[in-house]
């Protein structure tokens, strides 16, 4: 039997595989200080350096290690602005590192968070379509499984629509249905449990316990702490762009409701 998907033995090492690892990561954005789209503007500045632009560099996440088994469950927790997500699209290629590496064992789902990938002049369908084809699945694929992804997001006609009349929920049902219905080995999830309504939130939280028990990866990105503690057995919290807490989920998510509770 393949050691994918095991759970570490009790009192013995962990044979698992590495699915991700990062290494001394970093990245930063730039923000724009009085930025000006008006060529009078741009003309004045010239000599009043009042109207010039200003950049300043933000390092989102600063040196950054983690490693994560093949079949471990991880939650990224922390306040708003503390690089979860970020973290979680670097992972997924979206963004790229300014410094350091990520490893990736395995395939990974496109992630599922909020309009992530969804081009919003189609329709439901035809984003169905465009995302499984930039997976790699050919049409007659995607067909296969494509009853599977409208069934579970439960958008009836609306699938037919733009995806710019959608709701914030609606989105966040397809996209995640269109994650989960792909064969990934790794699946990244962003705050997908903070948006829609109960019953939908319930079917994700099914859905990635069965993921989990098919020995698959998950990463989660959620400020839904009981659900995150209930997922994953593990969990890594963030603060300022460094991870300052890895550990069992249930301790580190107390210390993270602590931080929250002193207005850190």
């Amino acid at each position: 039997m393949s050691s994918r998907g095991r759970h570490k033995p009790k009192g013995g090492a962990d044979t698992r595989e590495t699915a991700i690892e990062v290494r001394g990561l970093w990245k930063r954005f730039l923000i724009r200080h009085n930025s000006h789209r008006s060529l009078k503007i741009k003309v004045m500045s010239l000599v009043q350096p009042r109207y010039r632009e200003k950049r300043e560099e933000f390092w989102v996440l600063k040196g950054i290690d983690l490693k994560i088994k093949s079949g471990e469950a991880v939650a990224l927790v922390g306040a708003n602005g503390a690089g979860k997500s970020t973290l979680l699209y670097l992972m997924a290629r979206t963004l790229r590192p300014d410094r350091g590496s990520i490893t990736i064992n395995g395939r990974v789902a496109p992630i599922a968070a909020i309009g992530l990938g969804f081009h919003h002049e189609l329709t439901g369908k035809e984003n169905i379509y465009l995302n499984a084809s930039l997976f790699g699945l050919s049409k007659a694929e995607v067909d296969d499984i494509y009853d599977e992804i409208v069934g579970f997001a439960e958008l009836g006609h609306f699938i037919d629509m733009p995806i710019k009349n959608y709701s914030t929920g609606m989105v966040a049902r397809l996209g995640f249905s269109i994650s989960v219905s792909l064969d990934a080995d790794i699946l990244l999830v962003d705050e997908v449990l903070s948006v829609g309504d109960a019953h939908f939130q319930e079917k994700c939280s099914a859905k990635m316990m069965d993921f989990r028990k098919r020995g698959k990866t998950l990463l989660l990105v959620s400020h839904a702490t009981p659900a995150l503690s209930e997922l994953c057995e593990r969990a890594c919290l963030l603060y300022s762009g460094k991870i300052i807490s890895d550990g069992r989920s249930q301790k580190v998510l107390s210390e993270y409701a602590r931080m929250t509770a002193q207005g850190r």
